[in-house]
């Protein structure tokens, strides 16, 4: 049962280290929030930074974002929640922010208790799923292999908020968590203390993004979100922005395949009866939302393997003559750059993308005619070695420069280099190779390891 009328919850920002304004979190901790959370990460980056172990925000901005959490999460005993550590949440990004918290727990000299929840999940175990029928691919995913779950680097799962009320329950006033349900982290403590689950998973869904869901929006802002027993109600901490029904609708539609369900661990948030109401002073309330349980308890997987490396190229062109033809030029480019490689055609590891034309959505951009009087050329090489890669980079970006297309005039270059030198080497390259969902078999998938720091050391 709730032991309060309302629960409020304060959202720094819309990913740990977006950053956001000093006055906007003094605002907020003026409301006297019951609880500060945070989503550190996302698959939106893709798959390179899971894959790779490495964070894509930059520590800096991480060390300066979880210092004002922290530091007003202690002092007023408010519980600070951070969920997928380090942008994806393996083990490798889970430590690296530890590290970040335990500097600013010496620096700060703050004492209290930290749950840390790892998130990674055994290749051993997704095996015996796969073998067992226990696991099965998102839509438009490809069917999981022994092979691929081997050739995956970082592999975790989602957790949902079962493993962060049980970091509280031992009572950590802090908690860490590797790969997280973006909800979960805001939801956790209000479910915990009986607020409707389907309430605030819905909160958490808009709080994750911050004041993204506000008007004009930014992911570096704060947003509060006020739970009650039978609605939600969202503000803003900048009084440059505000919330309106269509912003708290419109964020509520974000990321989503279908506007009525969002699936999760152990079920979906129902929407079909969700309201939503302009309560002045730009506040939303939310009414509606419901938890529906999924007949099996299902977790997903994400997983990123290594496919080679990447070389690329950019450059502009303002001909129009090679703008009315460059679907059949760069055909012609390609062709000639695999006749030129006799022991290996490489041409098929070759990519150009046309941004003016239909760089962003390539085979389904609609709009079939190019208007545009200049265009971005990218060109990419995509290789087993980087040495192959940069290889191919040069030679077709050398093939295309001197180009004879039909109808040129000059004698000159084709492109536009804004760059010297011309070529990048951009490295190791990685896909998802599993993002499918797995049915655990009872086994205990996620533990939380505790630890206790008094006058910033740990004890």
């Amino acid at each position: 049962m709730t032991t309060n009328e309302e629960f409020r919850v304060l959202s720094p920002t819309a990913i740990l280290g977006y950053g956001f304004p000093e006055s906007s979190f003094k605002r907020g901790i003026e409301r006297k929030p019951h609880l500060i959370a945070v989503d550190a990460g996302s698959t939106d980056p893709g798959p390179y930074y899971l894959g790779a172990g490495k964070a894509f925000t930059d520590r800096a901005f991480v060390k300066r974002d979880l210092r004002y959490m922290l530091k007003a999460g202690v002092a007023n005993n408010i519980p600070v929640v951070v969920g997928t550590a380090g942008g994806s949440g393996a083990s490798v990004h889970l430590e690296w922010c530890r590290q970040i918290i335990h500097e600013i727990a010496k620096e700060e000299n703050l004492s209290f208790k930290m749950g840390v929840i790892p998130s990674d999940i055994s290749k051993d175990s997704v095996k015996k799923a796969l073998r067992e029928g226990r696991i099965s691919p998102l839509a438009c995913v490809h069917e999981l292999t022994e092979g691929l779950i081997d050739d995956t680097t970082y592999l975790v799962a989602q957790i949902g908020i079962e493993p962060i009320i049980e970091a509280l329950q031992l009572g950590c006033n802090v908690v860490l968590t590797g790969r997280c349900y973006d909800p979960a982290v805001f939801a956790a403590l209000p479910v915990m203390q009986g607020y409707d689950e389907g309430l605030a998973l819905h909160l958490g869904k808009i709080l994750e993004c911050a004041a993204i869901a506000s008007t004009p929006g930014s992911g570096a802002d704060c947003a509060l979100g006020i739970l009650k027993k039978d609605s939600f109600i969202l503000e803003t901490l900048n009084p440059k922005r505000k919330f309106t029904c269509e912003s708290a609708a419109a964020h509520t539609l974000y990321e989503k395949s279908d506007p009525y369900h969002l699936p999760g661990p152990g079920g979906s948030i129902n929407l079909e009866d969700c309201s939503f109401t302009d309560i002045g002073d730009g506040r939303v309330e939310v009414k509606g939302s419901r938890f529906e349980k999924s007949p099996a308890y299902c977790i997903k997987l994400e997983g990123a393997r290594p496919i080679g490396y990447r070389s690329i190229s950019i450059a502009g062109t303002r001909d129009p003559i090679m703008i009315a033809g460059i679907e059949k030029i760069l055909s012609e480019v390609k062709h000639q750059v695999a006749e030129m490689s006799s022991d290996s055609d490489r041409s098929q590891q070759l990519f150009f993308h046309v941004y003016g034309k239909n760089g962003v959505m390539g085979a389904m951009e609609p709009l079939t005619d190019v208007s545009s009087h200049e265009l971005c050329i990218v060109i990419e090489a995509l290789c087993p070695t980087q040495e192959q890669a940069d290889t191919l980079c040069s030679v077709a970006r050398s093939t295309l420069l001197h180009y004879g297309y039909e109808g040129r005039i000059s004698t000159a270059g084709n492109l536009a280099f804004p760059f010297s030198p011309s070529d990048i080497k951009m490295g190791q390259v990685y896909e998802f190779s599993i993002y499918h969902l797995m049915e655990p078999a009872g086994e205990k998938l996620f533990s939380t390891t505790v630890e206790t720091f008094k006058d910033g050391k740990q004890v």
